[in-house]
């Protein structure tokens, strides 16, 4: 490798199956268009239209749709090095129904068991770990093995350098029980300098959805910055220093899928570049919205520039 990437994401990766009718259910529903998705996957594609040197550790099926989705990180300038087949499963597709502005249902194929779930920690390039300025992991990472020892190890060997990121995104399908992932949450935080999720996800990780001190107990485990999404009332940013609540930013929903997934790379860009936090969550919520706005995911995510004209726009309306 000839110099860090600046993003390495690891974990979920599939194919996103979305209804072209918006509105009705999948019984219903026609026709589908075909995406690359899973949040790691989607997380890395955000980070690289930032211009960030940005690679995917996952694995998918040894099938076609694997074969998309290799196309599918190329094409938007995820080094897929890291991605790799695994015989004997396929590669998971995830369908979803769309009835805005506030349910998006989901539905995961993922059985008997997922690719990205087959990661091994003898298999990781942990040189590249360690050297990337950002490693993002994600708590479905830690729902089965060997994953679950696979991203421990990698945090493990990274040591908290540069900046580390845990992912609460927590999906109740992927585990038995609340408190299963709430152990192996707290294996993975004292190894990471950022935590990011929303109410729920929060509450799975420190047993508390109010949004100060669901902040303050992540902040407990040694991290520099804890992100509490609070829906319709924005979000809070605390460093233990300081904490800001930033307001959302009105938009027509579309999908909201994927909203969080630009949150997550727009919020590595940001930190990246040194930006205040304030301004790291404004800029993050705009991207946020802006794919929301969007039918897809992966393809939905925004550019700086129309994150900032975003903003702008924002800052004449309320003006």
């Amino acid at each position: 490798m000839s110099e860090p990437f600046d993003v390495i994401t690891m974990g979920r990766l599939g194919v996103d199956l979305y209804p072209l009718q918006v509105g009705v259910s999948l019984r219903e529903v026609e026709s589908f268009g075909k995406f690359l998705g899973g949040s790691a996957a989607n997380v890395a594609v955000a980070a690289a239209r930032y211009g960030r040197r940005t690679a995917l550790l996952s694995r998918t099926g040894a099938d076609p749709f694997g074969d998309f989705l290799h196309d599918a990180l190329r094409g938007f300038g995820v080094d897929d090095r890291f991605v790799t087949p695994f015989d004997g499963l396929n590669t998971p597709i995830t369908f979803c129904e769309i009835f805005p502005p506030d349910d998006f249902p989901l539905y995961f194929y993922r059985e008997p068991k997922a690719p990205d779930l087959e990661l091994r920690a003898e298999e990781l390039d942990l040189d590249a770990i360690r050297a990337a300025r950002v490693f993002w992991v994600t708590v479905t990472g830690l729902s089965q093995e060997p994953s679950r020892t696979a991203t421990l190890e990698a945090l493990r060997a990274r040591g908290k350098a540069g900046i580390t990121v845990l992912d609460l995104d927590y999906r109740p399908m992927f585990w038995p029980r609340p408190e299963e992932a709430r152990r192996w949450v707290r294996e993975a935080l004292p190894h990471v300098t950022v935590a990011v999720g929303n109410l729920e996800e929060c509450e799975v990780a420190v047993g508390t959805r109010e949004p100060r001190e669901a902040a303050a107990a992540l902040l407990a485990q040694g991290m520099d910055l804890a992100v509490v999404k609070q829906g319709p009332r924005g979000v809070l940013a605390d460093t233990g220093e300081r904490a800001v609540e930033v307001p959302p930013v009105p938009v027509e929903v579309v999908n909201g899928l994927g909203a969080g997934d630009a949150f997550g790379g727009a919020l590595c860009h940001g930190l990246l570049a040194g930006w205040d936090v304030e301004r790291v969550m404004r800029f993050c919520n705009a991207a946020g919205a802006i794919v929301a706005s969007r039918l897809s995911c992966a393809e939905a995510m925004p550019e700086e520039s129309e994150v900032l004209s975003m903003l702008e726009e924002a800052v004449n309306v309320q003006g």
